[in-house]
């Protein structure tokens, strides 16, 4: 590589090494906004693994759901839980 091609590369690889850091430290930070609200909502009596289910569950499309609905059925079923 001549001189300029690797000084944009290492300029370019520097970029983004500190663009995924930022990120990182936004992630970090989301995440501990998340469990404060969990917690909140822990502390006026929610259960949080069914909220945490619920947030799942809506991420699904409704055909997944539905399957998903369905195989849980059938598996309680089986077990003689319904």
């Amino acid at each position: 590589m001549s001189g300029n091609k690797t000084a944009f590369a290492k300029e370019q690889l520097k970029s983004f090494i500190d663009r995924i850091e930022r990120l990182e430290e936004e992630r970090t930070a989301l995440s501990s906004d998340i469990k404060e609200v969990f917690s909140e909502a822990k502390g006026t009596g929610f259960d949080t693994k069914i909220m945490r289910q619920v947030i799942r569950m809506r991420k699904l499309d409704k055909a997944e759901f539905q399957e998903q609905e369905a195989m849980l059925d059938l598996y309680l079923t089986a077990m003689d839980m319904r």
